[in-house]
Formats: C-alpha cells, structure tokens, sequence
C-alpha cells in the first residue's frame, strides 16, 4: 500500500505542476490527482470533489493534500478534509516539493508530510555571482 497525492491548487497550477514532475521523476509512483478551484468556483462543489478524490486515492496509507496559498479557497477545501483519517495536509506547493514527494513512495503519511515541506524549503535558493546559496 501507498499514499494517494492530491493537488488542491488555484486554476491549473497543479495540473502542469505535476505533469512537469513527472516528466523530471520519469514516473508517478504514487496514485495522484489535481482538483482545480478557480477564482469563481463553487467551493462546496470542489470539497464534494476533494472528498471523492481522497477516497479512491487512499490506498490504505492515507493521503498527503498539496495546496498552494495557505489561507486561500484550495487550502481551506483541503482544512475541510477533516472527516478523512488519515490526512496531511501541506501548503505552498512548488516543483522541488513535489519531486521529493515522488522520490520517496515508500514513506508513510507522516514521513511524507515531512518530506514534502523539506523539499519545498530546500528547493529555495538565491542566487548571485558567486553562486547558489540556500535562501
């Protein structure tokens, strides 16, 4: 058994965000999907969706929610998921977060919570004329 990826994000950011990780990783080891919740959207209507979306993703492990802007309509669904037991949810999604999380399908929900949010910090970087330095 694994844990099921879900992608809550604005418009068709998670969409393109996980075609481009998958293109990067090779492969999706992982059961996925993507819910888009655009500015005009029903959130009632994306949560009935979330909720469905979960069910079939959870393997038995659990389900790790990606979302992109904590405080915003993707983020609360994803607050809203509560009724499902086994349930991360972590926010502000970029590339390097998800690419960890798909380098590691072996790791329970917890661990991949984890790992997620040190992808997505350690993905960060500035960079000047001397080089890359961790931001």
């Amino acid at each position: 058994m694994k844990v099921g990826i879900l992608l809550i994000t604005h418009n068709n950011i998670g969409a393109v965000m996980l075609r481009t990780a998958i293109d990067v990783v090779g492969i999706s080891p992982l059961s996925t999907g993507v819910l888009a919740a655009a500015s005009d959207c029903d959130p009632e209507q994306i949560l009935a969706d979330a909720r469905q979306a979960a069910r079939e993703l959870d393997g038995g492990d659990g389900v790790l929610v990606l979302t992109d802007l904590y405080g915003a309509t993707p983020s609360n669904i994803a607050c809203r998921l509560h009724s499902h037991h086994e349930l991360r949810i972590v926010s502000g999604l970029n590339l390097p977060m998800l690419i960890r999380v798909l380098n590691y399908p072996d790791l329970d929900l917890e661990a991949l919570q984890q790992k997620a949010v040190s992808g997505g910090r350690d993905g960060i970087m500035t960079f000047n004329v001397e080089g890359a330095q961790r931001a």
